[in-house]
């Protein structure tokens, strides 16, 4: 297997917002904060302090003016701290400036720069795959020129990452099914050299029989099946990367109610994550062994559903009572997990859209993130803040494997009492994973109901921003 770089499949690849500077023409953007506003203004004419102050330019974030400029204009936005660029402080200018060339003044530093263009890049994403006139803003895009042209690729990989992220989950059901799921990592393995193994019928019924068992209701489009991509020299160390792909979820025979049903084509968010995540690791040519997993399902009603009440034997020799056919997620992850962990990894990392009761706990832009060991989660965190990817950390709190008692099988998949909602998922996900192995899962919503900075509604990656910077910490 090719552990070289390689560049974005064409379909998801990324356009080129960020640009080299050369001395091209371009509009001065001036980025100033409360702070500094009074010292910004005395500089500037009386003329263009008129034009401010009606504009009532207070440099609140994410407000700007523009100004007149000898023959031409200048951008003049407010920010956080502008001696420290978030990810999303030109989120909002990427959105509404006119389309042109624009650059910074005075030039940031390379470190400082490459969150900024992340969000530049970010804040120009359009979902145009069902639009006739392709969601493409008339006038053209907006172009960042900046001196720091290492930090460019970078930038663009991470954001190209997030949108592939937003198009898979933003994508409808009936073409983002099992096998489609199938069809975009088989993409990145024949794009990186990578081995894919896709299990199916009687083999999946046989090697992964949770996986067999929420998936066998569905169509045969929609047919169930295990997807898996190897990377990479088995001398490096190996991290199993694993998603859950619940690729559209009626909740089973325990059907949900319409309004929890129309957001469901967004429940296969957590292996959007995991391939965008796998794909910036490859890109990289990061030093690991890198195995993808991906259960992929369509969680069905029909007559050979997996029912109330029914046990299930795992991959893992655990029998599980199916208390919930709604709670299929932790099922199919179950199965991926004990195949990573068999392989004895040094790292696994799990995104799934598990559960409702993370988001009631946590809102939409917080993923709950468990892990075993401390400084793992302690690096994940602190990461998230770093990239203005947050995660909030909940525990594997022992006292309520209780929750998981089954009176007829090892465990429950959804436990009776109601509490700890996403707590007690994550400790049935812990059971999958080997002991010691050093295991993060993110519970992450992969979707915006509101419009932010950078960040338009519908899906969004939400927790790989920080999981790739701690891969970048350990292997990078």
């Amino acid at each position: 297997m090719n552990a070289k770089p390689t560049t974005p499949t064409a379909d998801h690849a990324m356009p080129e917002l960020v640009l080299a500077d050369r001395g091209q023409a371009a509009i001065a953007i001036h980025l100033v904060d409360k702070a500094g506003l009074e010292g910004w203004l005395a500089k500037r004419s009386a003329g263009q302090r008129a034009q401010a102050a009606a504009q009532k330019f207070r440099a609140e974030p994410f407000s700007h003016a523009i100004l007149a400029e000898g023959e031409g204009w200048l951008v003049v936005a407010g920010v956080a701290d502008a001696a420290r660029l978030s990810s999303w402080c030109l989120g909002r200018l990427a959105e509404v400036l006119p389309a042109g060339t624009y650059r910074l003044h005075p030039a940031h530093a390379e470190a400082d720069i490459a969150p900024a263009l992340i969000g530049w890049a970010l804040g120009q994403y359009r979902f145009a795959r069902y639009r006739k006139d392709n969601g493409t803003p008339p006038e053209g895009p907006r172009l960042l020129l900046t001196k720091a042209a290492k930090a460019i690729a970078p930038a663009l990989a991470e954001a190209a990452a997030v949108n592939l992220v937003r198009d898979l989950v933003n994508t409808p059901a009936e073409d983002m099914g099992p096998a489609d799921l199938e069809h975009e990592v088989e993409r990145l393995a024949r794009a990186s050299r990578a081995r894919l193994h896709v299990t199916r019928g009687e083999g999946l019924e046989q090697e992964f029989p949770c996986v067999h068992g929420v998936g066998r209701a569905a169509s045969r489009h929609a047919a169930p099946r295990m997807i898996e991509l190897e990377w990479g020299d088995p001398a490096h160390p190996r991290v199993a990367i694993v998603g859950k792909g619940v690729c559209f979820d009626t909740g089973g025979l325990d059907i949900k109610p319409s309004s929890a049903m129309l957001l469901m084509k967004k429940d296969m968010g957590g292996a959007a994550h995991a391939l965008a995540l796998a794909r910036l690791v490859i890109e990289a040519g990061l030093k690991i062994h890198l195995h993808l997993l991906i259960p992929a399902v369509e969680n069905a009603v029909a007559g050979n559903a997996f029912r109330p009440g029914d046990v299930l034997r795992s991959r893992a020799g655990l029998s599980v009572e199916i208390g919930n056919t709604d709670a299929e997620g932790r099922l199919i992850l179950a199965d991926a997990l004990a195949k990573a962990g068999e392989e004895k990894p040094v790292l696994i990392l799990d995104f799934a859209t598990l559960t409702g009761a993370a988001r009631v706990a946590l809102g939409p832009d917080l993923p709950a993130l468990m892990a075993r060991q401390d400084a793992t989660a302690d690096a994940l965190v602190a990461a998230g803040a770093e990239t203005g990817d947050p995660v909030w950390r909940l525990p594997l709190y022992e006292g309520y494997r209780d929750y998981l008692k089954s009176d007829v099988a090892d465990l429950n998949n959804s436990p009776a009492s109601g509490f700890a909602g996403a707590i007690a998922a994550g400790l049935f996900l812990d059971r999958f994973v080997p002991e010691g192995v050093d295991w993060a899962h993110f519970d992450t919503f992969a979707w915006r109901p509101a419009g932010k900075p950078g960040r338009p509604k519908g899906g969004d990656a939400l927790g790989l921003r920080a999981a790739w910077a701690l891969l970048r910490q350990r292997f990078g």
